[in-house]
């Protein structure tokens, strides 16, 4: 098992710039996909961006593409969203989430970190 703990979320105008991160522990960090999802209220959860266990490998929604850079640090344990030119419907609690190569769920989910961008 494999624990996520979220930082970085806060209050940014439209068009600037945030920075998630996300620490991982437990069981080897390098063995997981991760992937960043979020939620807005009374909507359903989106993913937002992925990244293979090497980090060679990453993939984004459509509405984040261009603007968003999914990266991970094996080495220290950490995901990373960098997220620039923000809007206000990218407002939304922010998660990261965790899973084997081998399943296509997410098993191990952060608390999350909101997001907020004002108009």
């Amino acid at each position: 098992q494999v624990q996520l703990v979220e930082s970085g979320g806060g209050l940014v105008q439209t068009g600037g710039s945030l920075r998630l991160s996300c620490a991982a522990s437990g069981r080897t960090f390098s063995g997981y996909v991760m992937g960043w999802f979020r939620q807005a209220p009374g909507k359903e959860r989106e993913f937002v961006a992925s990244i293979n266990r090497s980090g060679g490998t990453t993939s984004y929604a459509d509405s984040v593409k261009g603007r968003f850079t999914i990266s991970r640090d094996n080495a220290k344990n950490t995901v990373s969203l960098q997220m620039n030119s923000l809007k206000p419907e990218d407002t939304a609690t922010y998660y990261c989430a965790a899973r084997f190569v081998t399943r296509g769920e997410y098993d191990f989910w952060g608390q999350g970190t909101q997001v907020t961008v004002s108009s």
